[in-house]
């Protein structure tokens, strides 16, 4: 991955540096209450997928009675469900959106007009599913001695470790979170975030500025709907055009 950054990367980044803190709450919130709804229950010990959605709220420094809140709301408050879009971006990228939604024929009109602006089209469940693969993530901290901490975290038996430029991108089977961030954390290493995602099996490279500019546009778009969690995409930019990019 070496000179090289995936969307989930770029996208990380700037959640981590946006500043309209309110609209991250407001998604983390969302995120919360349908772990509750949809993995097991209020008891982060025990719900796995709460557990990853409190953890990166708290490094987003969400106040602990927001998160405290979107809990109480997962029990027993607002009716949200979860829904998955997919569709092609331009360029033909594969596209996955999480959302979470009161109201899914509006939440899909709204997502769909957002696909046919951006320069490409909705499909229908299982259009691009088959080259993304769910993925527990946990972002550690690069030390000066990368190489020796990638041997490190190999040796606890991960499905894969990835190099960036800011941190080290491990990636596990969701079943084996728990025990694998313990292992990380007994190893000392600090985790930065981790959560669960969709992983692309392929990617596509994306060759120009122009291009690059036209499809991060689009999938910023997408994901600053109030309703989405999470987009997922196969994207990958040299960085060397990030670089132009964000000078």
């Amino acid at each position: 991955m070496s000179g090289h950054s995936h969307y989930a990367t770029i996208h990380r980044q700037k959640e981590l540096k946006d500043a309209k803190k309110g609209n991250v709450f407001s998604k983390l919130a969302r995120a919360i209450s349908i772990a509750v709804k949809a993995g097991g229950g209020p008891d982060p010990d025990s719900n796995f997928k709460l557990r990853m959605v409190i953890d990166k709220a708290k490094a987003q420094n969400m106040p602990k009675v927001n998160v405290e809140r979107a809990i109480a709301s997962g029990v027993g408050g607002e009716k949200l469900e979860e829904v998955v879009y997919e569709g092609f971006g331009p360029l033909g990228i594969a596209v996955m959106v999480e959302a979470a939604t009161d109201n899914r024929n509006r939440t899909g009109q709204e997502i769909k007009n957002l696909f046919e602006r951006g320069g490409g089209n909705m499909g229908g469940p299982g259009a691009v599913a088959y080259n993304f693969e769910q993925k527990a993530l946990i972002e550690i901290k690069k030390s000066k001695n990368s190489e020796q901490q990638i041997l490190s975290i190999i040796d606890l038996g991960v499905d894969e470790v990835e190099e960036t430029n800011e941190s080290i991108e491990v990636y596990v089977n969701p079943n084996d979170y728990s025990s694998k961030l313990a292992m990380i954390h007994e190893k000392g290493f600090e985790v930065l975030l981790s959560e669960i995602t969709q992983k692309p099996k392929n990617f596509r490279e994306i060759g120009n500025i122009d291009d690059a500019k036209r499809i991060l546009s689009f999938l910023d778009n997408i994901s600053s709907h109030d309703d989405v969690l999470r987009v997922h995409s196969n994207v990958d930019i040299p960085d060397l055009i990030l670089r132009q990019l964000n000078p």
